[in-house]
């Protein structure tokens, strides 16, 4: 039988982990990571915006290309998408004030893993080592916290099946590990996006600020955590429990 106390721990650390995981599945498949702003654009500079805007959504993956695009049109980034805003579709006449659509293009799995350079666009720069692996971690870890906690998920029904404590700290442990993959996500990511700017240069006047997709994926850090301490509590605290009551039958 599972004490009341024990019993109220899972619960919140369930309801904690499953929170978590909502707003990191929210965070993955979303594009407002980071977000750029800059100046206006002049009016006869519009040919050149249609031509970034063709470039971006049809041409050649090039990471100069589209960051440059990004720049300079007020684009968002996130794990999986790249977006821009551009003039809405608009009618035979030319508006003064067209409305303002975002227009995203998602990366393809291949281009998770293609190879960061040290002069972006420039392919005789030589690799840039760090931002690669930056990138590749940001794609990868959010995959394996979401993979740690279906698996603590099935160790938890077990539990319940068997009627036992005991896997509840095997529990702990995957989250744990799942909520320091979350936390790596974030790290990698704006490293990743520090380091992009500082190789890059930027046109003048551009902002940076974080979206709340990111947020989204730091906050699943703390829930993540707070139900691995509940988990790893209920499991400690009821060995300790069972032991004492153990010794206290054989004596």
């Amino acid at each position: 039988m599972v004490d009341n106390r024990y019993a109220t721990a899972l619960v919140i650390g369930s309801v904690l982990s499953l929170l978590a995981t909502v707003y990191l599945s929210v965070a993955v498949g979303t594009q407002h990571w980071y977000q750029y702003r800059s100046l206006p654009a002049k009016r006869e500079a519009s040919n050149a915006s249609e031509l970034r805007k063709e470039d971006f959504i049809n041409g050649e993956f090039d990471e100069k290309t589209y960051s440059d695009t990004m720049f300079r049109m007020n684009g968002t980034l996130g794990l999986w998408w790249r977006c821009i805003l551009v003039p809405g579709e608009t009618h035979w006449f030319k508006e003064p004030d067209p409305k303002m659509v975002t227009q995203c293009v998602s990366f393809t799995l291949p281009q998770q893993f293609v190879p960061k350079y040290k002069d972006p666009g420039n392919h005789n720069s030589g690799e840039d080592f760090l931002r690669t692996y930056l990138w590749r971690c940001q794609f990868l870890l959010p995959l394996v916290s979401l993979a740690l906690v279906f698996l603590s998920g099935l160790i938890g029904v077990c539990a319940c099946l068997c009627r036992s404590l005991t896997p509840t700290l095997g529990v702990g442990v995957l989250h744990l590990l799942a909520g320091l993959c979350s936390l790596g996500t974030v790290c990698c990511f704006l490293a990743g996006v520090d380091l992009l700017q500082r190789n890059s240069f930027p046109p003048d006047g551009l902002e940076g600020s974080l979206g709340w997709s990111l947020y989204l994926g730091l906050i699943s850090f703390p829930l993540q955590m707070m139900a691995a301490a509940l988990f790893l509590w209920a499991a400690r605290s009821h060995r300790q429990s069972y032991t004492r009551m153990t010794a206290y039958r054989v004596a």
